[in-house]
């Protein structure tokens, strides 16, 4: 999703600190960019983003669509208020993606944060390369891959991913009249792979809008880092049955991260059971500066 941008922040430890510390000089967030991963759907937004007035989170843009879902959430009299656009991950291919994210980069004006989860922290590390208004990356229970790298490769790295065998390939037509293959995660085991501190209900309704990413994902190779030249912040999920925890601690460090959330029991998508942390961890990135 994309929002109001940020000036960069903070210390520049090199080992990430754990999430909590203080000490940055806040300054004005210009524009803020959330990049969504594959299988959530439309209810994977979170976490809510506040506007002013009535506590709405606003319009994103969601598969052409646009939506205003209201929750309870501080209004901008306590908190920042960050304007959020969140467009939609095209899912065929990390070099399409990538490129379809950056064009959407380089239509925004002012410093930009941007954030990804799962899948999409492969597209913005990808995508913002090139863009020099972006000042921040968050990753969230996310891909932090190198250049040269394959996703493919790096879930193996570590042990404790069972997302693998829970999806189930469709073909599809391309464009070009070759076929490609879709991957969903399966019923029965979306809940327990993807989404096990959330309520069932909403995991069924996650699973019935789940939106499949191409299997192409896992064997595009990254291009470009953006996290060697840009400062990142991250969000440790620390019961993550999609990206091991061991591996998202792998990238962390290796990015440098300024701070990392470790949450505690958080499965795969922690901005949705624990949108206060995510959104603390965000806010920090935002107010930061180099």
């Amino acid at each position: 999703m994309v929002s109001p941008v940020v000036e960069r922040a903070g210390s520049t430890a090199s080992a990430p600190r754990r999430y909590g510390a203080r000490g940055e000089r806040r300054t004005v967030l210009r524009s803020l960019r959330v990049q969504r991963g594959a299988w959530p759907g439309r209810e994977g937004s979170s976490p809510r983003c506040r506007s002013r007035g009535p506590r709405v989170r606003p319009a994103a843009l969601d598969s052409g669509r646009r939506i205003d879902r209201r929750q309870e959430w501080p209004s901008c009299r306590t908190r920042p208020c960050h304007p959020t656009l969140a467009p939609a991950n095209p899912l065929r291919s990390l070099p399409t993606d990538a490129a379809y994210l950056a064009s959407v980069l380089a239509s925004i004006s002012g410093p930009i944060v941007l954030v990804g989860h799962s899948y999409g922290g492969a597209v913005i590390t990808n995508a913002a390369p090139g863009i020099p208004n972006v000042k921040a990356l968050v990753y969230i229970a996310a891909f932090v891959p190198d250049k040269g790298e394959q996703l493919g490769v790096l879930i193996n790295k570590y042990p404790g991913s069972i997302i693998q065998p829970a999806t189930r390939p469709v073909p599809y037509p391309g464009p070009d009249g070759t076929t490609g293959t879709d991957l969903y995660l399966e019923a029965g085991s979306f809940r327990a792979v993807f989404a096990a501190d959330l309520p069932a209900a909403t995991t069924r309704l996650m699973h019935a809008t789940q939106r499949p990413f191409s299997a192409a994902c896992f064997t595009d190779v990254t291009t470009s880092a953006a996290w060697h030249t840009i400062p990142s912040w991250a969000l440790m999920s620390e019961a993550d049955k999609a990206i091991p925890p061991a591996l998202q601690r792998f990238f962390y460090q290796r990015a440098g991260a300024r701070k990392v959330a470790d949450v505690p029991g958080a499965s795969h998508v922690a901005m949705m059971s624990h949108p206060g942390i995510t959104a603390r961890l965000i806010e920090d990135a935002a107010n930061s500066r180099s």
